[in-house]
Formats: structure tokens, C-alpha cells, sequence
């Protein structure tokens, strides 16, 4: 286990609260014991999406900013094996004759070799040397792209994940079906609550309007914001909890979220709401891009989902050059009712950065996404206070549009789908160039012949 810095940690695991605490020698407590005050946390890092065989150069700017607690948000390897794009063929991947699966599990030695190497990057090792990491996963460290409880390899590949982050042997983690936790960091009236969801081990069929969580995760959950009470509560979901651009989106293309589940993001946001938990906000990774988005009409106060993917994999690392142009105009094009800097979308590698300014009145919260040299990209900044229940919850009537209140679903066909429009009208458009071309040219060589018989 990797040796980390004097950080007193208060951590409590799903199966059974486990506090751990430290004491050091002193005065003024009984037996010449004082209890030693537990370290103000005021900058948390976090990210997702990481290939093991890529190079990692954001690991400077994460240590760089120098953060208390690193969380990963899941893809913290990808063990899957991703087939080759075929379109035609024996064994098709892609297109609507496919017959073959794109993505097939690797064997438990593949994943844990791939871990290895990368727990053994040079700037990862640096961070872990003084920060606290803990974490989650998401998908393609569960074992499989998109998968969810009928995955046949979670059970083994949750004891890797857990060997990945170091824990204990005896933690009640490595008992309990999923890997989802919780720990509080700081002292008492500045705890920061950490509560870390898993969307895999239990997770309905992505089509099925089912539970994400399960039914012992959903418990836990409730006992969890329940508890005692903490200055900021941070939930990390591995996909995204309040933007749903899968709405908008297809039939071209889709993106896992809890919008994809709306009873059960209804669900969590009514949790929220009735434990009366304040200083709440998510965050989140998975899509390859990076965004803040916002959710004022949902638990009484604005809630703030920070989703930052990934720190090698983004969207226009995965298209030529020549085509980052095209990617950052339909990123642009996408409608979004929830993102904070509507067209601020951060397509590059990127990690996410909490920073909290407890000095001041009232207490500073400072969200941000950073590029891979540490440069803000899209940021909130508010006081804590903006946090709290107002009492009365915000509404919108039917056909009616509020921002950063409704949802994507909900938006006018001719907005919500105006990047399939525009797509299948550039398609048609296309084609009925080349038709033209074709019969002009037909034209052409028509004429050509009747010219050369006549000569």
C-alpha cells in the first residue's frame, strides 16, 4: 500500500458503519491522550476514463494542483478487448447486419496485469505517494463496454478493483455485492462526505426503465444521507447523474445516464430531498468530454453535476485532426437545458478540481474542469449557501421552457432533434449531389458519343 501523507481519515463502509480514527500523545485528555483533529480538506481532484497504454501526462497538473483526496470515477483501465470496426464480412461489429459483439471481456490475468501497469505509471505512483485515492468503477473496468448485473466476471473483477486501490483485506468492501462506499473527511463542522455509487453491479438492461442501484444499494444510499450530517455531501456517480444528451442524440447515437433510468433518477433526487441532506452536488465521468451541468427544479436547491472524462480518452482525440472541427461544431450544434456555459464543452483530456475556501463568510465552493495543463476549461464558483433549501421548489408548466429546470426530453422535437435533422438533410443533400453528378456526367459522355458519330 502506497505510503501517504499524515491525512486522518474518518471512513464509513457499507456493510456496517467502519470509523477509523487516530490518536496521538498530549495533553489535557485523560491518560495523557488527546485525540488528534482530523485535517482540513480544502482541494479534492478527480477523473475517469484512463487507458492503461496511453500516456499520461495530466498526472503533472493533478499533482500540480496538489489535492488532499483524489477520486476515480471509473474506466480507471479499460480491460475490455475492443474488436476492429467491420462492417462487412464473416464476423460483423458494426452496422445494422452486425453479428459479432464489439467489445469481449478479457481473462481475470489480462485485467490484473493491466492494473499493474497502470498502478506502476510514474505520474500516478507520484500522486499516490501524498493524496488519498479512492474510488469507483464504471464499465469497461467492470470487465465489459455497457454492461451491468448480468456481467458473469463482476465478482472476480471486483477484487481486483479493490487490490487496484489498495483496500484492506478485511474491509466489509471486499464482502458486500458492488463496490460502493462512503468516508468522511475534516473536522467536525467542516466534514466533507463522500459517497461513492456503483452503476454496474446491479443495473437493469439499459432499455428496461429498471433500478441502477439495486435494492441493497438503494438501503444503504438512504441510510447514508440519513447519517450524520456534513458541511458538503459529494456523490460520484461513474455516469451522468443530471444531463441526459442521449435525448438529444439519437437515433444517431447514445450515451449512458441516469436520464436513461428516470424513475430511478427520480428516485435519487426525492432521496435527497426528504433526508433533507444539504451541500449536495455529483460528480461524474464516462462520455470523454467534460462539462458542468445544473439542476435547479429537482431537491430544493440547485444541485451541480461536475463530469470530467476522461484523463487520456476524449471525444476529439478519437477522430483525425482534420475532422476536430466537425466534432467541436456538433458539439456545439447538441442542445443542452442543464449545462451550466450552454456550448462550454471540454473535448480534450481533462480532470476535474473541488476546492473549498472555508476561511471565508460564507464558505467559497470552487467547481471546476481542468485541461491537461491545469487550466480551467468551464467552472462554477458560489458560496455554500446556495446549497441549502429555499422552501418552495421551483416548476414548469407544460410547453414551457426554463433553463437549468427542463429537461432534454422534454424539449420541442424540432430543437431536440435538430442534430439528427441536420445530419439526415446533409446526408440527403449528399446524395442528391452525387445523383446529379452522376447524371450529368451520363449527360456528358452521351453527348461526347453523338459527337463522335457524327464525325
Amino acid at each position: 500500500m502506497s505510503a501517504l501523507r499524515c491525512f486522518n481519515l474518518q471512513c464509513s463502509r457499507s456493510c456496517g458503519d467502519r470509523h477509523k480514527e487516530r490518536r496521538g500523545g498530549g495533553e489535557g485528555e485523560g491518560e495523557g491522550k488527546v485525540k488528534v483533529l482530523e485535517p482540513l480538506v480544502t482541494r479534492i481532484a478527480f477523473g475517469s476514463c484512463a487507458n492503461q497504454s496511453d500516456p499520461q501526462p495530466i498526472w503533472n497538473a493533478i499533482i500540480d494542483f496538489d489535492p488532499q483526496v483524489f477520486i476515480w470515477l471509473g474506466d480507471n483501465v479499460y480491460g475490455d478487448v475492443k474488436r476492429p470496426f467491420k462492417l462487412f464480412g464473416k464476423e460483423r461489429t458494426v452496422g445494422p447486419w452486425k453479428n459479432a459483439p464489439r467489445f469481449i471481456p478479457s481473462p481475470p490475468k489480462e485485467l490484473e496485469s493491466r492494473y499493474q501497469k497502470a498502478k506502476s505509471n510514474p505520474g500516478y505512483y507520484r500522486l499516490r505517494q501524498t493524496t488519498q485515492v479512492v474510488g469507483t468503477w464504471d464499465d469497461h473496468d467492470y470487465g465489459l463496454n455497457d454492461a451491468g448485473k448480468e456481467f458473469g466476471g463482476k465478482i472476480t473483477n471486483q477484487k481486483l478493483l479493490l487490490d487496484f486501490l489498495d483496500e484492506p483485506q478485511d474491509s466489509p468492501r471486499r464482502k458486500q455485492e458492488g463496490v460502493y462506499t462512503s468516508y468522511m473527511f475534516g473536522p467536525v463542522g467542516r466534514q466533507i462526505k463522500v459517497i461513492l455509487l456503483d452503476t454496474r453491479y446491479h443495473r437493469d438492461p439499459l432499455r428496461s426503465d429498471g433500478s441502477v442501484l439495486g435494492s441493497s444499494q438503494w438501503t444503504w444510499l438512504e441510510k447514508e444521507l440519513n447519517g450524520p450530517k456534513s458541511a458538503i455531501t459529494i456523490i460520484g456517480s461513474s455516469v451522468q447523474v443530471i444531463s441526459n444528451l442521449s435525448a438529444t442524440t439519437r437515433p444517431l447515437f447514445s450515451l449512458e445516464s441516469w436520464g436513461r433510468f428516470p424513475k430511478e433518477r427520480n428516485r435519487l433526487f426525492k432521496l435527497i430531498a426528504d433526508t433533507k441532506r444539504e451541500g449536495v452536488f455529483f460528480i461524474s465521468g464516462d462520455v470523454h468530454f467534460g462539462e458542468i451541468s445544473r439542476y435547479d427544479c429537482s431537491i430544493g436547491y440547485p444541485v451541480y453535476d461536475v463530469t470530467s472524462s476522461g484523463l487520456t480518452q476524449a471525444v476529439e482525440k478519437a477522430v483525425p485532426h482534420v475532422f476536430s472541427l466537425i466534432v467541436r461544431f456538433v458539439a456545439w450544434l447538441t442542445p443542452t437545458t442543464m449545462r451550466v456555459i450552454s456550448k462550454k464543452l471540454q473535448i480534450q483530456p481533462n480532470f476535474g478540481a473541488i476546492e473549498i475556501v472555508w476561511s471565508t463568510t460564507p464558505v467559497t465552493l470552487k467547481l471546476e474542469v481542468r485541461d491537461i495543463k491545469g487550466y480551467p476549461v468551464a467552472g462554477v464558483k458560489f458560496p455554500l449557501v446556495e446549497l441549502q433549501s429555499r422552501g418552495l421548489m421551483p416548476s414548469v408548466k407544460a410547453g414551457e421552457y426554463r433553463r437549468h429546470c427542463s429537461l432534454e426530453v422534454n424539449l420541442p422535437w424540432m430543437i431536440k432533434y435538430r442534430l439528427a435533422i441536420l445530419f439526415y438533410c446533409s446526408v440527403s443533400v449528399l446524395l442528391l449531389a452525387m445523383i446529379g453528378l452522376a447524371y450529368a456526367a451520363t449527360l456528358a459522355f452521351r453527348l461526347f458519343l453523338h459527337k463522335c458519330k457524327l464525325d
